[in-house]
């Protein structure tokens, strides 16, 4: 190895480069394998590769060899480092010399001498190169060998840089712009087919429900209208609307993110959430579209117009639209009847590619009214039936919502809400979320449990575990008021209260299997009461406590010792553990 290190190091120094073996612990480390790239010595990047450095190795400021390679003109190694398996879409990670340097640290001005040196001096200094591509250099360097070799090798050319430049817009020639925009619209083609071929083997109702519990209908009827967009089933010059309506923390808000997240990605300006109760005064229209000039805030521009600049297609969320100003009600209808809007400085936004997701509590009462007496009629005629399996009992729980309720419950109420048929009438789909089903509610349970026993292992080495009975002991805490919230807030307050507790008296430890039960809170009390610690006065006051709480089911924890075989109850009086207990 130390002969190699010698080769090197001679060749470096004949082309004027100072390398000596006290610089480079190893042959093959970044450095060095970066150094052979830019210089192009194709016959030792072969070798160094074949010695076992990463093809796609990066400089400590964040470029990779194949950066190094196409920015220099170095078709022969970018064709070597592609054919060894060099991803053609790697992102640069350096941005500026002065962002580098306070990320690393380091002084600015040693940042642009590295980046001068050991990457290219035909950059300008003062851009920021951040998620260039290796296409993006070998555009900028006018390199129509390199180019050709990345587009060959699978090269993505609508991958925007953080600027939002794709690689074609830095072609100065036409050949080179005419080449890459015979391949966009290859790779573009090639995508939609891959995208409708997931679509069809993955739909998207499978992908939302793998992400939300229950709300099925209202799942279904999202997915249907986003189907018939992404086929070429719709009215393209006006937007998709929805009004999700229901109670609060059962999904609403969810559901948009996920619809979001399907349709953008990662991206995150794909998604656009507005609080409508920041807009309930007249004057306020100015923060959704801007302010006229000569008012204050004109050059800033608005909330919405220049959310929806950056990604004209994305999600819209207006949540609890209701509590919006009826000026800004007339905005919206703008928006959705002509799909662009005009913003304070008199520039239209064109969103007719976009989906807005408008949301209320307006009516939830009467919705979960009406479908909690739909389900118990359903499972009044389940009983009559004898239907006692479990696919059965749960098709009782699927309601839908009549015709003849929305008419003349639910419509009444929006119209005197929004006081515009108009404003209705220009709502693609009102899509109703349910209260959740004992078997949904014993889902988000499960899911919270699943959480907090990740969360054990991974940061204490605990395994946690339970039974049936502690879902429905749990599931007993829903709050129609605060939705899924309450489940979350139900697992902390009675089952990680006492694993917190029980972690801060060292009563467990690392390599524990703790088991969590149900057991009668008149046994807790009686055991308390008996127990050697207590005393009179603490007694007095576990007296008082049992006859202020109804008696009911407790939730207790058990621990088994790493290399125990047996259970022990974590014993708490109710003084200092009175959150195994239901609220009251």
């Amino acid at each position: 190895m130390g002969s190699n290190v010698v080769i090197l190091s001679n060749f470096l120094a004949a082309v004027g480069i100072d390398l000596s073996p006290s610089l480079c612990s190893s042959i093959t480390s970044p450095e060095t394998f970066l150094t052979a790239c830019k210089l192009g010595v194709t016959s030792e990047v072969a070798r160094l590769l074949k010695l076992g450095a990463k093809v796609d190795s990066r400089h400590e400021l964040g470029w990779s060899a194949l950066h190094v390679a196409a920015v220099n003109k170095r078709s022969e190694v970018v064709k070597i480092l592609l054919e060894a398996g060099a991803d053609p879409n790697i992102l640069d990670q350096f941005s500026t010399a002065t962002l580098k340097s306070r990320e690393k640290q380091l002084n600015a001005l040693h940042v642009l001498l590295a980046r001068e040196e050991e990457f290219s001096d035909r950059l300008s200094n003062r851009a920021n190169f951040q998620n260039c591509t290796p296409l993006h250099y070998a555009v900028l360097i006018n390199d129509m060998d390199c180019v050709k070799l990345l587009l060959e090798a699978g090269a993505d050319p609508t991958i925007e840089n953080s600027l939002g430049h794709r690689a074609g817009e830095y072609a100065r020639d036409e050949s080179t712009k005419s080449l890459i925009d015979t391949y966009t619209q290859i790779f573009v083609e090639r995508k939609k087919a891959l995208e409708a071929e997931e679509r069809r083997k993955f739909p998207l109702e499978l992908r939302l429900k793998e992400r939300i519990i229950g709300q099925e209908a209202a799942i279904n009827t999202v997915a249907a209208a986003v189907r018939r967009k992404e086929n070429g089933w719709y009215d393209e010059d006006h937007p998709l609307v929805f009004l999700f309506l229901g109670s609060s923390g059962i999904g609403k808000t969810e559901l948009a993110k996920q619809v979001s997240n399907y349709l953008h990605k990662d991206k995150k300006e794909g998604f656009i959430r507005i609080d409508m109760s920041e807009y309930q005064e007249k004057h306020e229209v100015a923060k959704f579209i801007g302010s006229p000039p000569g008012y204050v805030g004109h050059d800033e521009g608005g909330q919405l117009t220049k959310a929806l600049t950056k990604c004209p297609n994305a999600v819209v969320l207006f949540d609890e639209v209701d509590k919006a100003h009826p000026d800004v009600l007339t905005i919206m209808l703008q928006l959705f009847d002509e799909g662009r809007l005009t913003d304070g400085k008199g520039k239209t936004v064109d969103c007719k590619d976009a989906m807005f997701i408008m949301t209320s509590n307006l009516a939830s009462e009467e919705i979960a009214h009406h479908a909690i007496q739909l389900r118990q009629d359903a499972s009044k005629m389940t009983a009559m039936r004898g239907a006692t399996n479990i696919g059965d009992l749960e098709q009782a729980e699927k309601v839908t919502i009549s015709r003849k309720f929305k008419d003349q419950v639910v419509r009444p109420i929006l119209k005197f809400k929004f006081r515009r048929d108009e404003f209705l009438g220009r709502i693609n789909e009102i899509v109703y979320f349910l209260p959740f089903s004992q078997s949904e509610l014993a889902k988000l349970v499960i899911k919270e449990l699943e959480f907090w026993a990740k969360r054990a292992q991974s940061k204490h080495d605990i395994e946690l575990i339970w039974d049936h009975q502690v879902v429905d002991t749990l599931a007993e805490g829903f709050d129609t008021h605060y939705g899924a919230r309450s489940i979350k807030y139900e697992v902390e307050r009675r089952v990680v209260t006492q694993l917190a507790m029980a972690h801060e008296r060292q009563l467990i430890e690392k390599g524990s299997k703790i088991r969590i039960i149900v057991s009668n809170r008149n046994d807790l009390l009686a055991s308390s009461k008996q127990s050697k610690n207590s005393t009179s006065s603490e007694s007095k006051k576990i007296s008082s406590a049992s006859e202020e709480i109804e008696t009911g089911a407790t939730i207790k924890l058990q621990v088994m010792a790493s290399g125990s075989k047996k259970y022990k109850d974590l014993e708490f009086d109710l003084t200092s553990n009175p959150f195994s207990m239901p609220s009251v």
